[in-house]
């Protein structure tokens, strides 16, 4: 099987026959020299395929065409993609047109969709490459103008429609989407990701246009307005073995609930180190871009508000530090100190500290200035549990472990780093200084398992 890219604009040798502009070589009517600059070019198979190479759609034109094109498609180039990507060089990707056995592959990508042409004529390149980006936007014309994996597999009826209009006997026709709708009625299938990007525009349309508001009925009334928000922050960290930061990174979420009468604004200010904000409807996006301020009438009830990151100006609330030291072959002394660096007013609660161990540990004796210890050998590791951590105070564990001797020689130990969790009532930890919060907004602040320390 020979595997060759051809750079040019024709897949083989300059054309061979000449047919009449307008007219195919039975004389009957043909639209696609008018439409992709003529020549004798028609396609033998298209194919559409998912970005691992399965086959999605495929529709034969022509006798002759290898049956196992597709399979060959997916050894010879794909692989060749996903290997030159690893590797950095882009070469792979740079010829949209192979030779495979006696088929002239073309092929165009959208997406996460290859579509392959497969032709065994003298056909010109460009003409059949510029049909299939005519096919997409065709396609996606019907579909809301989506095109994808999922939107394919949803629109089997249609896209094999079409295919049987725009190809007649493997030579391309038209694929322009206002003559294609005067005579294909079908709707596209729409994928729920695309439904619901489309009722937000619809809701910011209709507020924008008429002031009508979708999430919150008319005429709520309460005997007192109230409105409670919460802040919850799980903060992942990386520290050195000295204590340096080496990674941290906030993922946050406003959760609001309201009761309020009637149909009030309310006005938030955020910080400025946040990113990737995404907010609720309700937001008024607008005045956020111009003025960074949270307008929004909010839903009744409880609802998210918004989702955001932080990765600068993260002040971690712990810091910890560990020694072990091997004395022998069958003991090893561990000392592990960790401080709170937030407020001394607030307490850290449900704090577990796990250090790891090596494998042939058999028992550990434990001096705690808070807390309790144990050995657990299916986390392979010292489990440290402070039920309350007051801030700006120090911990410390010493343990005395016992190792199984072996006759063998023991492997290195690979050192897996000490991690922390731990959830802080009413703390944030990339707020300003100096920065107050009224008694009805919570904050929480919490690990996500992803809080370590590097041995």
């Amino acid at each position: 099987m020979s595997d060759k890219p051809v750079e040019n604009g024709h897949a083989m040798a300059s054309q061979e026959q000449n047919i009449t502009q307008g007219q195919s070589s039975s004389g009957k009517e043909s639209f696609s020299l008018l439409s992709y600059g003529g020549g004798h070019s028609h396609i033998g198979a298209v194919y559409f395929l998912n970005g691992r190479g399965d086959v999605l759609i495929q529709r034969l034109y022509r006798d002759g065409i290898d049956p196992n094109i597709a399979a060959s498609f997916r050894a010879v180039v794909l692989n060749a993609v996903r290997a030159s990507t690893r590797s950095g060089r882009m070469d792979v990707q740079a010829a949209p047109v192979r030779v495979i056995g006696s088929n002239a592959v073309l092929y165009y990508r959208a997406a996460d969709v290859y579509l392959l042409a497969i032709t065994k004529s003298n056909s010109n390149c460009m003409m059949i490459l510029q049909f299939l980006a005519g096919l997409v936007d065709l396609i996606r014309s019907y579909c809301k103008g989506q095109f994808s994996e999922d939107v394919v597999k949803g629109n089997f009826v249609l896209i094999y429609e079409l295919l049987d209009d725009v190809l007649d006997h493997g030579y391309p026709q038209l694929t322009d989407p206002a003559i294609a709708k005067s005579f294909i009625y079908q709707k596209g299938w729409a994928t729920e990701k695309t439904k619901r990007r489309r009722a937000a525009e619809a809701q910011s349309s209709t507020l924008q246009v008429t002031g009508a508001v979708g999430w919150r009925k008319d005429g709520l009334k309460f005997k007192k307005n109230e409105v409670y928000l919460d802040i919850v922050e799980n903060i992942s960290g990386l520290l050195s073995p000295q204590g340096a930061t080496l990674r941290a990174d906030v993922q946050g979420r406003l959760v609001m609930k309201s009761f309020l009468t009637g149909m009030p604004e309310i006005k938030i200010g955020l910080n400025d180190r946040i990113d990737d904000v995404t907010f609720h409807p309700c937001v008024n996006l607008g005045r956020y871009n111009a003025e960074k301020v949270v307008s929004f009438i909010p839903p009744d009830g409880e609802f998210e508000l918004a989702k955001y990151r932080v990765t600068e100006g993260i002040e971690l609330p712990f810091k910890a530090t560990a020694l072990l030291t091997e004395q022998g072959r069958t003991r090893m002394d561990v000392t592990v100190k960790v401080r709170s660096s937030f407020d001394a007013k607030l307490q850290s609660m449900n704090n577990v500290i796990l250090i790891p161990v090596p494998p042939q540990t058999a028992r550990a004796q434990f001096q705690l200035s808070a807390g309790k210890a144990k050995y657990d050998p299916k986390r392979g590791a010292l489990v440290w549990k402070i039920k309350k951590f007051s801030g700006m105070t120090e911990h410390t564990l010493a343990a005395n472990i016992e190792l199984i001797s072996t006759a063998k020689e023991k492997a290195a130990w690979s050192r897996p780093p000490l991690s922390l969790n731990f959830q802080i009532p009413m703390h944030n930890v990339w707020e300003k200084n100096g920065y107050k919060v009224d008694k009805w907004v919570r904050k929480s602040c919490k690990s996500t398992g992803d809080y370590q320390i590097r041995l």
